[in-house]
């Protein structure tokens, strides 16, 4: 059987070994495997590179992906189902695992129920995927997060400043709870939990009434200002731009620097903002990214030498297990209500 491999989205630490350990099952159960390049853009238009032995290797520490990735929708695109089918057929291509997020996998759901066997593997930094405990990626990024808010914290007590730290985190609030509470964050705000500016300069003047120096301010990219005092609305979002992708998603970003004017602007306090972005995506995979990479990859290959199609890998607890590939659209994964409770103990 010819397996079609593709990532798509954003790109993310822990691709390659997905890719390395689909090719290496692949072959070993008897199949062989093509890359369709650029994410659905390939598939669409036809762009696709030799996936064998010499191809993978030395590309387990390696970050991004050999395959390109791209943010492209074939059902925003006329006819680009029928491109994708079309390019299958023209590959011989009996089946498909696409690595991707909610968007990569929301094309496949449709493409499976079009008649394509598809065998997912969940992806993404942001670890808001349903179905599963922790996406590959997510490790590294929290890692990075950390590791640059504790540089952060060495010029902020020497300035003695405010410093808001932004990270990526569009619907759920994963990587500023596990990057804000390992890097010893004073105030953490996620998507799930609307914020109040007064609410915030106010956790903050009390670290400075007791005698602390400096403040660290870690937030999500998409952390929603509250609309109302009881919280019982979304919020909204801090936007630089309003811009949207071929998803339809709004490209987030600002909400850093507002916040960071706001708390100058109210307490006087020196403040200055630090955007993290894309750094989190890069660089080499953590141990841990490597290795669930991995896991999944060589699930994924074996779900397709069984004939098990639309399915898609998932950890939960230690074991990886498959489940079928239409809860990912389902909802987003949000924060556990009792890991933010956790961080509440720290907030003065």
């Amino acid at each position: 059987m010819k397996i079609g491999v593709l990532t798509g989205g954003g790109d993310c630490p822990g691709l390659n070994p997905v890719i390395r350990a689909v090719v290496r099952a692949s072959l070993k159960l008897g199949h062989e495997c093509i890359g369709l390049r650029h994410g659905w853009k390939g598939a669409m238009e036809n762009i696709t590179m030799p996936l064998d032995r010499d191809a993978v290797s030395g590309i387990l520490p390696r970050g991004g992906t050999i395959l390109g990735t791209s943010r492209t929708n074939p059902y925003k695109v006329e006819g680009g189902e029928q491109k994708v089918l079309e390019t299958l057929e023209a590959n011989g291509i009996e089946a498909l695992i696409p690595i991707g997020g909610e968007d990569t996998l929301g094309v496949a759901v449709k493409l499976h129920k079009a008649g394509v066997k598809v065998v997912g593997v969940p992806k993404t930094i942001d670890n808001d995927l349903p179905g599963t405990d922790f996406t590959f990626g997510f490790d590294t990024a929290i890692n990075v997060a950390m590791e640059s808010i504790d540089r952060i914290h060495t010029t902020a007590d020497s300035h003695s400043r405010v410093l808001v730290v932004e990270v990526m985190g569009r619907h759920a609030g994963w990587i500023a709870w596990y990057a804000g509470v390992a890097g010893g964050g004073d105030v953490i705000l996620v998507p799930e939990h609307p914020f109040s500016v007064e609410e915030v300069c106010e956790r903050v003047k009390r670290r400075h009434d007791t005698g602390k120096n400096f403040s660290i301010v870690v937030v999500s990219e998409g952390a929603k200002v509250a609309t109302n005092e009881e919280r019982d609305e979304d919020g909204s979002y801090v936007l630089s731009s309003m811009k949207k992708d071929a998803f339809g998603h709004v490209m987030l970003g600002g909400v850093a620097k507002v916040l960071a004017e706001e708390i100058e602007d109210r307490l006087g306090f020196e403040t200055r903002h630090t955007v993290l972005g894309h750094i989190q995506r890069g660089g080499t995979p953590t141990a841990f990214d490597r290795v669930l990479g991995t896991r999944y990859g060589v699930r994924a290959a074996e779900l397709v030498h069984e004939g098990r199609f639309g399915r898609m890998v998932a950890l939960q607890g230690n074991k990886v297990v498959d489940i079928d590939i239409a809860q990912i659209s389902d909802k987003i994964k949000e924060l556990d209500p009792d890991l933010y409770k956790v961080a509440e103990y720290f907030a003065d």
